[in-house]
């Protein structure tokens, strides 16, 4: 009898569109998704199981962005399916094959494959940018003065009428909706008090104003979404801007990062007492190097590949990428004399790059060990033709092609090819070779550029591609692959 009546107050929570859980997102089952999701103007539904551990990551993070984004003015829904239990044939319908699987729903029809962040904040400015017209229409002065206090900076258009530059501004808004947000007034009393009448306008977020750059910017340029557009891009995070895990993308080298315990909630002046510091230098280099900061704990493994396993006290630590993407770091204790004399160093090329590598090894076995101290050695300066694996000690595919590739290593002993594997994880990858996945091959002929390889990885897949592409043929096999007859035997 108890039982039954939970399970009723839970059907009543949920038909009347609060989840039974008590979270945030509403939670919707075969019965009523199609119903209820016909509704909802823009919502996120989430497919999921409960024994997966990316579900079991994200929930918490899906649920505060649902809390805040049905508030909003059009209000966005985040909904929650379970595909294990009452959920199954909606799963099936929207071919779920994965977990979590996220979608887009406008008016219960699915818009769009969600592949924005996966923390809260990230999916808020997502969906945000998701709802409505891609920029908002202000009406009155309150709506400007509202629109402008955000949290973050935004970009406004003033139209008096119709013009080849609003024209322009709607449809670079709908192209970067999802990064910047955008509202547009033509309302006679705004542009009277702004003094605008066919004008852009950059506004800064309030937290991010200081005295070394003006809270906002006209656009002068002509009325082209190009020229527009790289106007916003190079503008809009300012002098020195907020990077964060949501908009890293955006920061292109050569960037130079302060990071340091970043938090504009709780500890805003102590934020802008560094970022204040660093940005009074940095307007001497503003034309040379693009400038952040960023949360120390947000960009632990980046940090990691700077050399820094923990980053303890107050001061910032600086680390650099230059326009060929090298690594640099600024070893002295942060003051804003160290950090002139490092930019300034950065800037006339006179600093050595940080380099993350493994000790350089003795060579024993049939595959040569390359690591990113003695890559150039054994692999750019080899002389030879070379088929390169970058594996991760953990991954599984890895493990099993180990076996395979001693004894390809063995097969080639004595060729002019070198067999060679290095650890992507523990050393920088060279320049020249994407490797975004495990385990990922090159060949590399003989004074050549590295091309990936696609082919088997059975031992006779390997032999017979590097028979048919070495440089020179090999001494024990034929261009097909086939063992050369030993001479004696003839």
């Amino acid at each position: 009898m108890y039982l039954r009546q939970i399970l009723g107050l839970s059907f009543v929570l949920s038909f009347i569109g609060l989840s039974y859980a008590g979270e945030g997102a509403l939670v919707l089952t075969d019965s009523d998704f199609s119903s209820r999701m016909a509704d909802f103007d823009t919502s996120l539904v989430m497919f999921f199981a409960p024994w997966c551990g990316h579900c079991k990551r994200l929930k918490p993070e899906f649920d505060k962005a649902a809390e805040t984004l049905v508030k909003d003015d059009p209000p966005i829904q985040l909904v929650k399916v379970d595909c294990t239990e009452e959920g199954k044939d909606t799963c099936s319908k929207y071919e779920v094959r994965g977990y979590p699987t996220l979608k887009i729903f406008k008016n219960g029809e699915v818009n769009a494959e969600y592949n924005g962040p996966r923390e809260a904040a990230g999916i808020i400015k997502y969906m945000r940018a998701q709802a409505g017209p891609a920029a908002k229409e202000l009406k009155s002065d309150s709506d400007i003065k509202s629109f402008i206090s955000k949290d973050e900076s935004v970009v406004v258009g003033f139209f008096e009428e119709e013009s080849k530059l609003k024209e322009v501004f709607l449809k670079l808004a709908d192209k970067l909706r999802e990064n910047v947000m955008f509202g547009h007034s033509r309302n006679a009393d705004v542009l009277s008090r702004y003094g605008y009448k066919d004008n852009v306008v950059l506004f800064r977020a309030k937290h991010l104003q200081s005295k070394f750059e003006p809270d906002y910017l006209v656009y002068e340029g002509p009325a082209d979404k190009t020229d527009l557009n790289n106007w916003i891009e190079s503008n809009y995070h300012g002098l020195c801007g907020h990077r964060n895990n949501d908009n890293a993308a955006q920061f292109k080298a050569p960037l130079v990062v302060a990071y340091y315990t970043v938090d504009y909630v709780k500890n805003a002046k102590g934020t802008n007492y560094w970022r204040n510091r660093i940005m009074k230098i940095a307007q001497n280099y503003k034309d040379d190097f693009t400038f952040a900061i960023s949360d120390k704990d947000d960009f632990q493994q980046e940090l990691n590949e700077f050399g820094f396993d923990y980053v303890t006290g107050d001061k910032p630590k600086i680390a650099a990428r230059n326009a060929q993407n090298l690594k640099f770091v600024m070893k002295e204790e942060f003051s804003m004399e160290a950090f002139d004399q490092f930019l300034k160093d950065l800037k006339e090329g006179k600093l050595e790059p940080h380099i993350k590598s493994e000790p350089v090894p003795t060579q024993d076995g049939p595959v040569t060990v390359a690591v990113a101290k003695n890559f150039d050695d054994v692999i750019l300066k080899s002389g030879k033709d070379v088929l390169i694996e970058f594996y991760a000690p953990w991954c599984g595919h890895c493990k099993k092609l180990a076996p395979i590739f001693d004894e390809l290593g063995a097969k080639m002993k004595g060729e002019d090819v070198v067999i060679a594997k290095f650890d992507a994880t523990a050393n920088d990858v060279p320049t020249g070779f994407d490797v975004s996945g495990f385990p990922t091959l090159f060949w590399m002929p003989k004074g050549g550029k590295p091309v990936q390889y696609r082919g088997g990885r059975d031992l006779d897949d390997f032999i017979k591609y590097i028979a048919e592409n070495a440089s020179t043929e090999l001494k024990s096999y034929d261009r097909d692959g086939k063992v050369k007859p030993n001479k004696e035997e003839l």
